[in-house]
């Protein structure tokens, strides 16, 4: 008996100890403190008092200067001066006005003297030496008309029938010489000071136009134009004031020969004029020109 109290007494301390032991699963909260410092700036005026400083006066060293050598920079700036002109292109426009004289058509006007406007354009380079440049130049020309030939306002000079070399009829109908002129010029200026004296060659084509009764269908009834075509050849003469650094005025004197005269159509082999003809066109104008470049 008191041995199965015993057994039931160590049975029951076997078991509790075994519960006590088992574990139990637990649910954990982690919480996180978080602390933000800040820094915080006062101000606060702080009087002070003036001390006695001594401070030296400034005063600037004089040194007189007696002798510059100057020539030494003056050739160098001069050199770069030259070297600069020589590389780079000059260009601009021209425009201006001026009278023209035509011996050719001293027999059909007391007019001698045609008044016109040129506009062109220009390009430049010096050679060699910085005053001295080639200039390139086209023109266009517009001459007022001195004369008017009408048939069919009065008796002209050159009223009647022509006959080409097919002898097909040709009635004269009207003719004056207004006119546009196209000129390509070479010149060779050489500047001093503000002089730009020049000499050129150059070569131009005059648009002359002259208006016939001409055959179709072989009845007379069509108007037809004879224009002139020829290229000519001249010289000119001139001389350039530089008055700003970019504006110049120039006076030119031009002299054309003009061989063979004539207005031409391409379907009919006529021409009004007798050939184997030379004329004298001369012109005098005065422009201004402005450089684009710089």
């Amino acid at each position: 008996m008191l041995l199965r109290k015993i057994i039931l007494f160590f049975s029951v301390i076997f078991i509790t100890s075994a519960f006590a032991q088992r574990k139990k699963t637990d649910t954990i909260y982690v919480y996180e403190k978080v602390i933000v410092y800040d820094t915080i700036y006062l101000e606060k005026s702080i009087k002070l008092k003036p001390a006695n400083l001594l401070l030296s006066s400034l005063k600037i060293q004089e040194e007189e200067i007696k002798e510059i050598n100057r020539d030494i920079d003056k050739k160098e700036l001069e050199e770069q001066i030259k070297k600069l002109k020589i590389k780079r292109f000059q260009y601009g426009i021209q425009a201006g006005l001026g009278f023209k004289k035509a011996s050719w058509s001293e027999s059909l006007s007391d007019k001698n003297q045609q008044f016109g406007q040129n506009f062109g354009i220009w390009i430049s380079k010096s050679i060699i030496n910085p005053n001295f440049s080639l200039m390139l130049s086209a023109n266009v020309h517009h001459w007022s008309s001195t004369f008017d030939l009408d048939t069919n306002k009065e008796e002209t000079y050159l009223d009647g029938f022509y006959f080409s070399e097919d002898d097909q009829p040709l009635l004269f109908q009207r003719f004056n010489n207004k006119h546009f002129e196209y000129v390509l010029q070479l010149k060779a200026i050489y500047e001093w000071k503000n002089l730009r004296p020049f000499v050129g060659f150059l070569a131009n084509k005059n648009n002359y136009k002259m208006q016939f009764l001409v055959p179709e269908n072989n009845v007379l009834n069509k108007l037809d134009d004879f224009k002139s075509n020829q290229v000519n050849f001249g010289f000119s003469l001139g001389l350039q004031y530089r008055i700003f650094s970019r504006f110049l005025i120039d006076v030119e004197y031009q002299h054309y020969k003009i061989k063979n005269l004539s207005l031409k159509n391409s379907s009919f082999d006529f021409d009004i004029f007798k050939t184997n003809n030379t004329f004298a066109e001369r012109k005098i104008s005065l422009g201004i020109s402005y450089f684009i470049s710089r």
